[in-house]
């Protein structure tokens, strides 16, 4: 079990406590019509993209928990959102699967969430999947009781048994034959996940708020500053996510102690993110996190929230800094924003898509041989030699290794460093770059391009304003 503060574990008890008040998200519990499931009526994209599966999805709300109860039936509960790409991987493989679906209905009431509609939901059972097994992520997958009672958790699932993981094929007759025939060993097993919490809480009066005082900001620089990575910039080893709050408060801490070394971990990060292929260096914006340590082959979706932050924490790096290359940065994030993810009436969308045209990244890769016939053979050369095109290719699928014969564009030195062995100016080389960028830019606007999560939300709205 993965070792968290009793504070944070007091908060996870708390939500579990009070997770039998939460009412639905619209406050509806009507039939709504439908055609596959009952999903249809949503506004949420995520739970319309499951719309029309096989699985009989019910969104949250009491008609699910009280059909659950009528049925004697266990909750299947999946928490995702609109642009997360291993989530497309199990609904593909499972959701959308008739085999699959039927065993899910015959054993399970099944219910959809969109974590970014319903977060409380979202951090509920984020807390409880944690603290089971030691990690976390979406796909979020829970199988409880009527009453809202955890008794598995676990985030992707395959169809099959594959990647040391058990599939939903298995998974399931499994729980039904424990739901029907163990049900008590189930429910101990329900009753022990909230004892535990109530046990590791109770009498240690280390639950108050801390008072937020030196030796606590250092004790958070201190645990950066373990964890961080010198050569590569970042923290801990892959994946490696941006973290800008961790990064705002080390430039806040240069500033109240003038400790040089919180300001060269920040500088190193952004700098080494900026270079990386976690940049889209043709249409800018920052993709989610880096699967690998080097900042080089990332997830591909792009969050609304972490254009957000990393504008601010560019900002304040140009303040402190008076360096111009981070307020470009800051204006090609920015550039992004307005260009792709604005509303007409001015609110700015979620999120866009890991996946098009059915493919992980497809829209922001390259082959060595279609920027060799888009620009000009000079460009072309200087182009590919910055950004470390390969002719085989340096993309790798993360699930096989193999490699796709396309390129993450990325940078592996400075431009300045690249000027020099060109034997022209930063000026010079930097022109000839972007006049090949409009080209290459122009060129992938053809592409069939990631779906958009089109939601307006309050917080992150509030976040990039």
């Amino acid at each position: 079990m993965m070792k968290r503060s009793r504070l944070t574990i007091l908060i996870g008890l708390i939500f579990l406590l009070i997770l039998t008040n939460l009412n639905s998200y619209s406050g509806e519990e009507s039939m709504r019509s439908h055609n596959s499931n009952k999903l249809s009526a949503e506004s949420s994209p995520y739970l319309l993209q499951h719309a029309d599966n096989p699985v009989d999805w019910y969104p949250w709300g009491d008609e699910a928990f009280a059909r659950a109860k009528i049925e004697d039936k266990p909750i299947f509960l999946s928490i995702g959102y609109s642009t997360c790409h291993w989530c497309h991987v199990m609904a593909h493989e499972s959701f959308e699967n008739q085999e699959v679906a039927d065993l899910m209905n015959e054993t399970f009431i099944n219910i959809k969430v969109d974590r970014e509609e319903r977060p409380d939901i979202d951090n509920i059972y984020m807390t409880v999947c944690q603290l089971l097994t030691g990690s976390g992520g979406w796909p979020l997958t829970l199988i409880m009781t009527p009453d809202r009672e955890p008794f598995y958790a676990a985030t992707y699932i395959p169809r099959t048994a594959r990647f040391g993981r058990l599939g939903m094929v298995e998974l399931i007759p499994r729980i039904n034959e424990l739901w029907r025939n163990e049900r008590s060993d189930l429910m101990k097993s329900a009753n022990q996940i909230i004892d535990a919490l109530r046990q590791v809480n109770s009498g240690t009066g280390e639950s108050e708020a801390l008072e937020l005082d030196q030796k606590l900001l250092d004790r958070a620089y201190g645990q950066l500053h373990g964890t961080y990575d010198a050569a590569l910039g970042g923290f801990g080893g892959a994946p490696k996510f941006p973290t800008p709050h961790n990064l705002l408060f080390l430039l806040r801490y240069w500033h109240r102690t003038q400790n040089v070394h919180a300001l060269q971990m920040v500088e190193n990060t952004l700098r080494q993110m900026r270079r990386g292929g976690v940049y889209d260096h043709i249409g800018f914006g920052f993709h989610r996190y880096a699967t690998d340590a080097h900042w080089l082959l990332p997830h591909f979706e792009k969050m609304l929230y972490d254009q957000a932050m990393l504008t601010l924490a560019y900002t304040e790096l140009y303040q402190i800094t008076g360096k111009k290359r981070y307020r470009d940065i800051v204006e090609e994030i920015l550039t992004y924003i307005r260009r792709d993810m604005t509303s007409p009436e001015g609110g700015f969308y979620s999120a866009e898509d890991a996946d098009s045209d059915g493919k992980e990244g497809k829209f922001y890769v390259w082959t060595e041989g279609k920027i060799r016939e888009l620009l000009s053979p000079d460009d072309a050369e200087t182009f590919i030699r910055v950004y470390n095109v390969k002719p085989k290719g340096n993309f790798r699928e993360e699930s096989s290794g193999a490699q796709t014969g396309e390129n993450i564009l990325h940078l592996e030195k400075s431009l300045s460093d690249h000027a020099a062995k060109l034997s022209m100016s930063e000026k010079e080389l930097s022109a000839r770059l972007e006049s090949a960028r409009q080209i290459l830019f122009k060129h992938r606007e053809q592409r069939i391009h990631p779906s958009k999560d089109d939601k307006i939300l309050t917080d992150w709205n509030g976040l990039m304003i």
